[in-house]
Parts: C-alpha cells; structure tokens; sequence
C-alpha cells in the first residue's frame, strides 16, 4: 500500500527455515511486539547518551524519536526499515554553541535549521539523482568531516565529563571496551548500555563503601564534596506525563525541558557541517539495508535522507535531539533476518511510551558524569576514526595531494578549534571553519590541479559508492565497525551471529 501498512502475515517457520521476512511483510503480532522490543533496546543506550552531552532532555528524545520513526516510515513508504535514534554528528557543534554562551533553544533552533536543509538535499537528491551528491561530497571530503566532527569533542571529555570521577570513568571505559571486543552478536551492540549499568553500578557502591568524592561538576567552576551517583530526583518523579518545560533557576541555571527554538546565524553555522555527516550515515544505512534485502532501494536514497530531515526538524522543534538512522538496529535485523516495518511501529510506540514517563527520564538524567566520562572516550574517539574508515572502504589515494593538501588544513582547523576572525561579532570556527576548508580547498585544489592528478584521484576513491554507517548515536561501541554498511560485510557479521 502507498504508506507502507497491510502487512502480508508470514508464519515463523519461514525464518527457522533460513528465510527472510521482507519489510512489506510480518510474523504474527505477538512475535512481531517482541521484535520491535529488541530495536527498542539496541537502540536505547545511544539515544538517551547524546541527549545527556548535548544538555538535552533525554525523556523527551526517547519520545521524539518515536515519532521521528514514524515519520520516517510513512516518507519512505515503508521500503526502508529504519530506527530514528539520536545522532551524535551535532554533539561537537553544540558544545561549540553552550562554550560560546548559547542555551538549549539556540542549540535546537540550530538543528532545527539543520534539519530543513537535510530535508532539501533529501529532495533534491530525490529529483536529481545521487550523482550531485558523490560529485560534491567525495569520500575524501566526507570522512575528513566525520573526523573533526569527532575529535573536535576530545576536550568535552577531558575538561567535563572525564574530572568528574577519573576513577569511575577509567572503569566504565575499559568495561566498555572488553565487552565490546569479548562478546559476539547482541551483547557486543550494546556494550554502552551495559556500560551504563556497570558505571551507576560502580559509582553507588563507592557511594556506600568510600564516601562522597570531591570534584568538579560538569558546567561547574569550583569543586564540591557530592555523591557520585545522585538519584534523589527519581523518586520524586510521577510514572506518567509529558516531559517538563525548560525553566531557568534564580541562579541562570537551565532546567531543560521541552521548549520552542531561538535562532542565531553563529550557532547555525556550527551544527551545518553536521548534515554532511547524516548524508553519511542515511547513504550508508540505505546500501546496507539492499544488500540485505536484496532489493533496489537506490529511487528512495532521495527520500530516506529527506525524512531523516523531516525527523530532525520535527523533534527539535521542540526541544529534542536530532536523529539519524540506527545501525544497531540493521543488527538486530541481520540476526533475525527480519525486516519488517511493523517490528519498526512497534518500537516507535514504546519508545513514546517511554518518553510519556517522567521517572524514566529522572532515572537517566541522573547518571553520574563519571560514567559519561568513560563513555564518551570511546565513542567521541570512534566518531573521528570512523572518517578513517571510509576513506579506506573507498580506496581514497593520499599519495595524490588533491586529496592529502586540503583535507590535512580542514582536519586540524577542525580539530584544534581554529578562529577566523572577519568582524567583532562575526567569526568561524572549529568543526565549521574546518569543514568549509576542506570541502571548498578540495575542490579549488581539484580545478587548479593537472589533469593526470584529477584521473588519479578519480580511479582511486573518487567517486562514493558506499558510505559506510557512522557510529553516531551507536550503542555498541566496536562490533558495527566491522558490520555497518558496505556490501558485504553485513553478510559477514549475519554468518558471525549464526556461528
């Protein structure tokens, strides 16, 4: 049907048999509720981890990603099974945004913008084929973007989350790592939402045992003597409501809950290079979900890119975090072989139901920072690398240097938070400056260079055939590395799960 429902129902022994359930299909409803339950939870670590770094109401990201899925399936017409989970590709703009004075509404309206202009290219791509796309956003220049983009963020870990409890956050990262690496399958994809557990875990127990510690809290200036894992909070918390409205204390600290968007040209600007990283990832999740599939999903690339603007635009018209589609999810899906969109409404409806409770978000507001620290070590780090990594699936040739010369200035602008200064109340930089040098010195470099420099670039990793899945908004840490997103290697982690 035209927006994807009438599902045809299959009966399990289809996939006990080595079959497929395809996305216009089902498994009858009580098999299907616990599959959408299953994308509820490879989902749910990452998409209340960003909202939390990003000083965003984690209860009501849970919720508008909900209803950013659902959007997303009925744009996509149900051919592209997806999760909508938050995108950690704005984490670096926004702490780019609060370090220059900015409050949550100029950070959302900022990725409100950013949204609209994701929806255009997802248009513009629909109408004029993903040519445009390729030619403009080579994959020299999109993985130097997805690399400052992450290592941009080494700072926040160190100055913020990091001194809160070094101990803490060394423990969780390391725990962090050795499950990610020691586990197969589904426990490895979500070695951060265990990781979580473990971090609470750890910091309550220390609570109990050695005391209160001194540190610093995060947007604090003095050090205070406090309980690691502060949870008073939670109980008095109600099971049910709408998330609460964004309030200012006497002191101007923010109480941030929902609330409408502000606008400022400056914060713009530094969330914009973010779109290129969602371009990415919805290029990525597309190829990988055909691979799957089987199926040509190249005439709604267009559509899918779109709605993921449509998503972001929508939640963070509200005060929610921007989203992106979800490779813990193509998991889920490689695992179980199925890929019906249904499983896809189900997790949509409990994730609202979750966003409708105020305890919950309580419960995860309340983590300790020295966990936050220990995660996002990990996960800022696989940000950057995950640059590297297409440049080497896409065979990008740095012996030329139309790819090495202006990617190397971006990168380290980016990086190091490089000013430009053109006005007193006008300037770039970070992940904007660094990510317009590199897209426009690319392409001077690319007009000024001989010929014989533009073939050689074009035979070795011109052109993006497949932009593989970026970790933003993942939840398990190493295991995607291996999996997301290029043909093939989807395959090899289906085998890795059946062993």
């Amino acid at each position: 049907m035209a927006l994807g429902f009438g599902w045809k129902e299959v009966s399990p022994e289809r996939v006990a048999s080595g079959g497929v359930v395809a996305p216009n299909e089902r498994l009858p409803w009580g098999k299907t509720i616990g599959l959408g339950a299953q994308h509820v939870v490879a989902m749910f670590g990452a998409t209340f981890v960003f909202p939390l770094v990003m000083g965003l109401n984690p209860q009501l990201a849970i919720m508008m990603s909900g209803i950013a899925t659902v959007l997303f399936l009925l744009i996509v017409q149900g051919k592209v099974p997806s999760y909508l989970g938050t995108s950690a590709a704005f984490v670096g703009g926004v702490a780019a945004i609060r370090a220059q004075g900015g409050d949550s509404s100029e950070v959302t309206g900022a990725i409100f913008v950013a949204g609209l202009i994701l929806a255009a290219v997802g248009v513009l791509i629909h109408f004029m084929g993903a040519g445009l796309l390729h030619k403009v956003l080579p994959p020299v220049v999109t993985g130097a973007v997805v690399m400052l983009i992450g290592f941009n963020l080494a700072p926040v870990v160190a100055n913020i989350y990091w001194p809160q409890d070094q101990w803490v956050a060394l423990a969780t990262m390391l725990f962090t790592i050795v499950v990610a690496v020691a586990f197969r399958g589904f426990i490895s994809r979500i070695s951060v939402f265990l990781a979580l557990i473990f971090g609470t875990a750890l910091s309550w127990v220390l609570d109990n045992t050695v005391g209160q510690i001194t540190s610093v809290l995060g947007g604090a200036t003095e050090a205070t003597t406090h309980y690691r894992w502060d949870y008073s909070g939670v109980g008095d918390a109600s099971w049910f409501g709408l998330p609460q409205k964004t309030t200012l204390a006497a002191d101007g600290m923010e109480t941030v809950g929902w609330h409408m968007p502000s606008f400022s040209a400056a914060a713009i600007l530094l969330v914009i290079p973010a779109v290129i990283a969602l371009i990415a990832e919805n290029t990525g999740h597309v190829k990988a979900v055909a691979e799957m599939t089987g199926d040509n999903l190249d005439p709604y690339m267009g559509k899918a890119i779109g709605a993921d603007g449509v998503g972001t635009a929508v939640a963070s018209f509200v005060g929610g975090s921007p989203t992106t589609t979800y490779a813990e999810n193509i998991g889920v899906m490689a695992a179980t072989k199925v890929y019906s969109t249904a499983a896809y409404y189900v997790a949509a409806a409990v994730a609202i139901l979750f966003g409708l409770s105020p305890k919950f978000g309580a419960l995860v507001a309340s983590i300790p920072g020295g966990v936050l620290g220990g995660i996002t070590v990990v996960l800022y780090g696989m940000i950057g690398l995950l640059g590297a990594k297409i440049w080497k699936e896409n065979g990008v040739d740095f012996a030329n240097p139309i790819n090495l010369v202006p990617v190397a200035a971006g990168i380290i602008i980016g990086t190091g938070d490089v000013y430009m200064n053109f006005t007193d109340n006008f300037s770039l930089s970070g992940i904007a400056f660094g990510t317009i040098v590199a897209i426009a010195a690319y392409h001077l470099a690319r007009a000024l260079a001989p010929s014989e420099l533009r073939d050689d670039a074009d035979r070795a990793g011109g052109t993006l055939t497949a932009v593989g899945r970026t970790v933003y908004g993942d939840s398990d840490g190493v295991d995607d590395l291996y999996q997301e997103g290029y043909p093939g290697h989807v395959g090899e982690e289906r085998r890795r799960d059946e062993l």
